[in-house]
């Protein structure tokens, strides 16, 4: 299988090695700055699910230069999307799928404007991963979860394939036949984790040990939950139990994407979750109190930097 990654951060790098080291011909599209950085020390992954190493990965800074290409794994920040047009349409045009591994909702309904519905499959991603000081990428949870699907009849052959390359990869994947579901329950858990994570400063260790912070952030889930009821996705009625055994399953320190990029000073995906969410209840005539409050607290931090002083 010809896969592009668009990209080779910390989740797209990690994915799309462990595709590599499964037999599937991945490239890199990557940036000028990124490129040098590969070919200087090459791409390695430091995981708790083992270690992997490659010296020459296959990179791309055009995707004019991608002559193949049966996938493009897309896994920018919610905020690069409308900058990762250029790199993706050429493989669209050339039969490309598109399985969008993003954080939220609305880049979907984005995505199939732009590209067309046969073009998209429905895709998310569980993992804990950032890139060290040396460009290194480090995994330090066992999570390591694709979820995938068909949203159109014509995924199916893509989908089928994806997963023979996925069944002899080092990560865990799940073919489902409720993607929508899955997306959403996806969406309605990072966004009230990384919201909550966030706006206290804190890993998850002291939010679960802190019966009011707990409830808190139990509540701001069910809102999210509310929320994909009202665009009908039914979460079920266990979904703020799960939500709560999953923050006890995480070790102490873990924490969100979104805390680990407001200490390091980076921008934050706070429109694409928060704000997403804020956007599709209003549509629905809904509020959501505890997500609107995260949000403005939050908002003064989402273009970076000020992060680094706290």
């Amino acid at each position: 299988m010809n896969i592009t990654v668009l990209g080779a951060g910390a989740v797209g790098g990690y994915f799309g090695s462990r595709l590599a080291d499964a037999g599937a011909n991945v490239t890199f599209l990557v940036r000028e700055k990124r490129k040098e950085k590969l070919e200087s020390t090459g791409l390695r992954i430091k995981s708790v699910k083992g270690d992997t190493y490659f010296r020459q990965p296959n990179i791309a800074t055009d995707p004019s230069e991608i002559t193949e290409c049966d996938l493009v794994l897309l896994s920018v920040k919610g905020y690069h999307l409308e900058n990762s047009y250029p790199m993706i349409e050429p493989l669209v045009n050339r039969g490309a799928k598109i399985l969008p591994l993003l954080n939220g909702v609305e880049h979907y309904e984005i995505l199939e404007e732009k590209f067309g519905k046969e073009a998209v499959i429905g895709g998310l991603c569980f993992i804990i991963t950032t890139l060290d000081q040396d460009g290194n990428i480090v995994h330090t949870s066992n999570q390591h979860n694709i979820t995938f699907g068909m949203l159109d009849d014509s995924h199916r052959s893509t989908c089928n394939q994806l997963e023979s390359v996925l069944k002899n990869a080092n990560v865990e994947y799940t073919y489902s036949d409720e993607i929508q579901e899955a997306i959403w329950n996806k969406y309605a858990f990072i966004t009230a984790y990384s919201g909550i994570t966030t706006a206290s400063r804190l890993e998850i260790g002291p939010i679960r040990t802190q019966k009011e912070t707990l409830e808190l952030y139990k509540d701001a889930a069910a809102e999210m939950k509310q929320l994909a009821s009202a665009h009908g996705v039914d979460l079920g009625e266990k979904f703020i139990d799960i939500i709560e055994e999953r923050a006890f399953q995480f070790p102490e320190n873990g924490t969100s994407s979104m805390h680990q990029d407001f200490r390091k000073g980076l921008p934050l995906e706070l429109d694409s979750l928060q704000g997403g969410a804020l956007r599709m209840a209003k549509s629905k005539g809904m509020q959501l109190p505890i997500i609107e409050t995260i949000y403005r607290l939050l908002k003064p931090y989402e273009q970076g930097n000020m992060g680094k002083v706290l």
